[in-house]
């Protein structure tokens, strides 16, 4: 294995494990903030930190400039705020799950738009990782309860997430990953901005003093955001879009491992086995040997 690939891993995976584990930061700030408030506040968060570690303008093109647009909207506040509030409509279950299928979404567009050939290895490693996923998000307890509206929004955080995707790569080729994070958490600020005002709820100032609301934010903005978003962006470079994003399959194992080691909330044999299988079909999508569709000249492996 190439030392680049390694590296890529690496990336992919410790992102993922600290997107699992941001769950239970967000629960503990729910009983303070609103979704939305936590939102703008670990965008900000990460803004600072960011602009502290390059402090220096980025020279775009308008083109370029909406581009970034679009990846605030679909990386960080359109995104944030569907799966959000999915979750008021649908149960947490189907979010999770519906959530889940963002990187066969991304590896049909990338095929798509020509920058990644799709595999036959990607669609099995996607079945198999999938079942997986339900069994984890389930974890012993089967309910389905289809709710339109909610899982509707579900879906449209996980085509975010494809979009956001396929165009980072796009965009940042030749850039600096900090810097591009950086644009990128700036849009995703103004266009935050809106959805809270509108939400109309005072943003409580005094438990911004306080160890636990201040700890966990500091972990939301600077870890899961402004590390992470680098880290998943340099991902991307190494590995590419398809192959980083199918690391995504862990993120709900990861959550129920959390959830257990802070909140004690109980892992069922079905879990243990989801994650078998999630981990099996992370490994089998990484081995892209034969072709759903023919191969296009030019296209990226």
């Amino acid at each position: 294995m190439k030392r680049e690939t390694l590296t890529g891993y690496v990336f992919a995976l410790f992102t993922i494990i600290v997107w699992g584990s941001t769950f239970i930061s967000s629960k503990i700030l729910l009983t303070t903030y609103t979704p939305a408030q936590i939102m703008l506040t670990r965008f900000l968060l990460a803004y600072a930190a960011l602009w502290l570690l390059r402090p220096r303008r980025m020279a775009l093109s308008w083109r370029q400039e909406l581009s970034f647009i679009v990846l605030g909207l679909t990386g960080c506040s359109v995104y944030f705020y569907t799966e959000n509030s999915a979750l008021t409509y649908t149960l947490a279950s189907n979010v999770s799950i519906i959530v889940a299928a963002a990187p066969i979404f991304t590896a049909i567009l990338a095929h798509l738009l020509g920058q990644e050939q799709f595999h036959r290895g990607t669609l099995l490693g996607f079945l198999v990782a999938f079942s997986g996923v339900i069994l984890v998000v389930c974890n012993g307890t089967f309910v389905l309860k289809l709710n339109p509206r909610g899982d509707l929004l579900a879906l449209a955080a996980a085509g975010c997430w494809a979009v956001y995707s396929v165009l980072l790569r796009h965009v940042s080729r030749g850039l600096d990953p900090v810097l591009v994070t950086r644009r990128t958490m700036f849009w995703g600020i103004l266009t935050a901005l809106p959805i809270v005002i509108l939400e109309g709820t005072p943003y409580p100032l005094a438990p911004l003093f306080t160890p636990v609301v201040a700890g966990n934010l500091l972990f939301l903005g600077l870890i899961g955001s402004a590390l992470c978003f680098v880290l998943w962006n340099k991902a991307f470079r190494l590995l590419g879009v398809v192959t980083t994003n199918n690391f995504i399959y862990l993120n709900p194992f990861v959550t129920v491992v959390a959830a257990w080691l802070v909140l004690r909330e109980p892992i069922s044999p079905l879990a243990m086995l989801g994650a078998v299988l999630i981990t099996a079909g992370v490994v089998v999508s990484q081995r892209p040997v034969l072709h759903v569709f023919p191969k296009k000249a030019g296209a990226c492996r």
